[in-house]
């Protein structure tokens, strides 16, 4: 890979989890059944109130996503470790944050870009009027990305553990608060006829900041990982 320039480096490496990814497509159905049963069986323990079910839908939606993009966070880096891939990434001259970005992106298209693609009918199921849509759908592309950016820390921390999702997940569950409340904020907002722009703005801003840090941090936790 060294011998590559830095964009083909990281075309290549994106193109390979997502051809990996691929290969695995039953594995990677899990977090994306995870989440429309959660879902949509929620309903189901709450009862058959429409008002009642409208009102918490943004939450029970989003704490889904959460915990389904949690269920896929391992696999970002075990296989790389297991197989060795992962050490001779940190050998290559390009930057490891760069390819680190390559391996998140491939994450967030086979896990977070599914789950947006099935929650308005999702939403629909759960009584959320037409203008909560829209920005259940904002508030989740700006949201999952975040998700895949600061899961990628946790599990460079933990990649060398057995055992390691407990860890994983005391590590990353509460910097995904954030996300969850102003996300599920937002398409409350919207619902009740509210402009949500301050909460879309907030979710903006935290993703800026997980793509300007979240690959360094990452990189740098890989080598601790690994030394």
């Amino acid at each position: 890979m060294s011998t590559l320039n830095l964009p083909s480096a990281f075309f290549l490496l994106l193109r390979r989890d997502l051809v990996l990814a691929y290969r695995r497509r039953g594995e990677l159905a899990n977090p994306l059944l995870f989440f429309v049963l959660v879902t949509s069986l929620f309903p189901l323990g709450i009862g058959s109130d429409p008002n009642l079910i409208r009102a918490v839908g943004p939450g029970v939606i989003w704490v889904a996503a959460l915990l389904a993009a949690l269920l896929s966070l391992d696999g970002m880096f075990r296989s790389d470790f297991e197989d060795g891939s992962l050490e001779q990434f940190m050998l290559s001259a390009h930057p490891v944050s760069i390819l680190v970005l390559a391996k998140v992106i491939a994450h967030w298209l086979v896990t977070g870009l599914p789950l947006i693609l099935v929650s308005p009918v999702l939403a629909v199921l759960l009584s959320l009027p037409s203008e909560a849509v829209g920005v259940l759908l904002a508030t989740q592309l700006l949201g999952t990305p975040f998700l895949s950016l600061i899961g990628a820390v946790g599990v460079a921390l933990t990649v060398g553990l057995r055992k390691g999702g407990v860890i994983l997940s005391l590590l990353v569950l509460p910097l995904y608060i954030p996300v969850l409340i102003f996300a599920a904020d937002a398409v409350q907002t919207a619902a009740v006829g509210i402009p949500a722009t301050a909460q879309l703005s907030f979710l903006a801003a935290l993703l800026a900041g997980a793509l300007a840090l979240a690959p360094l941090a990452t990189a740098a936790s890989l080598r601790v990982s690994l030394s």
